[in-house]
């Protein structure tokens, strides 16, 4: 599905190479700062980074599933937190405009979330609705042009900085269920949207989160996604396929990091008189971690080729979620064993890494979440 090979390389060589000599030596900055710098943010923007999957037509570089796959390989090999911030204006931030948005929200936004001008946020969890998002309370009731949205998002990522947020709230109260969601488009600054102070997390420091209050918000009718209501949890599924298929691709990415970082330290660290990578419980770990990463990038690709293909990918995208973020939990914690006291200390980063990679196993659907997405779709379609 690579539609020009020699420019797909042209792109990934540059972002390798920007994340190599950018990226990763301001990594332990962006850790100490829990920000990252302007001037690394506007090359991003410069690189087109903050467009890889939206359309051309927009401004973006409207990569193929299988070609933005390839380029997250790349940028997972250096901190999360550079991904992150340019993450949603790529995935769930813009892909429910560009799935099911209106010519005019299209015009009006995606070539902003292309440059990176505006930075997008998706507003879904809340609460008491993470994992079973039916079940969200966050309501918006029509009031002549506008409705009026009231409740609270929790854990949402980029909110501090974000221009725009695609939120989810319930339209029709009668309905309890998907079918009483709508999407919108709710832009900062909008009287009556409030944020909470920055989460406090376990890792990823540079990747912020917080809470995003509504009280008599008022919201535009024109910025209904698609411009009908009841469709919004079907926008928010339509998303998730691509969107689990590139946090795996990261997760793929920042394996293979570590598996470098672990093969240049057991060729350096001696002990007995010889270097560690020459003992054989070193090297099984090392092959473990080798095999798992390899498993997991070739699945992910299999499934990208199959999104561009236009087939129904639930089922792979689950799989790939589960195994790449449980792959990547391991090999971060055989690098933290095979480095023993140095990997447990902040200097060497590995532990930095070991705490960072937690998360990929909750957001954007749990691996038990997973499990019952991949486990019902086989069942289903045994029947």
């Amino acid at each position: 599905m690579i539609r020009d090979q020699e420019t797909l390389n042209q792109l990934l060589e540059t972002i390798a190479r920007f994340v190599r000599e950018r990226l990763v030596p301001n990594e332990e900055r962006v850790a100490e700062d829990d920000h990252i710098p302007e001037d690394i943010v506007a090359e991003m923007r410069e690189l087109g980074l903050f467009g890889l999957s939206i359309p051309e037509e927009y401004g973006g570089l409207g990569l193929t599933v299988e070609e933005e796959v390839m380029a997250n390989f790349e940028i997972g090999q250096t901190s999360p937190a550079f991904r992150s911030i340019m993450s949603t204006n790529n995935g769930i931030g813009s892909q429910g405009i560009i799935i099911d948005g209106t010519d005019d929200q299209k015009n009006t936004y995606l070539p902003r979330l292309a440059t990176g001008e505006m930075i997008a946020s998706f507003a879904l969890t809340e609460p008491n609705a993470g994992s079973d998002a039916a079940s969200l309370r966050t309501t918006a009731c029509r009031d002549g042009d506008f409705y009026v949205v009231n409740g609270t998002k929790r854990f949402i990522t980029n909110a501090p900085e974000a221009s725009i947020f695609t939120l989810m709230a319930r339209t029709d109260p009668s309905d309890k269920g998907a079918g009483g969601i709508s999407a919108f488009i709710v832009e900062a600054g909008t009287p009556g949207l409030h944020l909470g102070k920055p989460d406090k997390k376990m890792g990823q420091k540079g990747a912020h989160t917080c809470d995003v209050i509504f009280d008599d918000c008022r919201v535009p009718a024109a910025n209904v996604i698609g411009g009908r209501e009841g469709q919004g949890f079907k926008t928010a599924m339509k998303v998730l396929d691509r969107g689990r298929l590139l946090i795996s691709a990261a997760c793929v990415g920042i394996a293979e990091r570590l598996i470098r970082d672990c093969l240049r330290y057991a060729s350096e660290r001696q002990q007995f008189g010889k270097p560690i990578g020459e003992f054989q419980l070193i090297q099984a770990m090392l092959a473990d971690s080798k095999a798992e990463a390899y498993a997991a990038r070739c699945m992910v690709v299999d499934a990208a080729r199959r999104k561009d293909e236009g087939r129904n990918v639930s089922t792979e995208a689950a799989c790939c979620k589960m195994f790449a973020s449980e792959m990547v939990g391991r090999v971060a914690d055989r690098a933290v064993q095979l480095h023993g006291g140095a990997g447990y200390i902040a200097d060497y980063g590995i532990e930095r890494f070991y705490r960072d990679v937690r998360l990929l196993r909750i957001y954007e659907g749990t691996t038990q979440i997973q499990q019952l997405v991949i486990a019902r779709n086989m069942l289903r379609d045994q029947a």
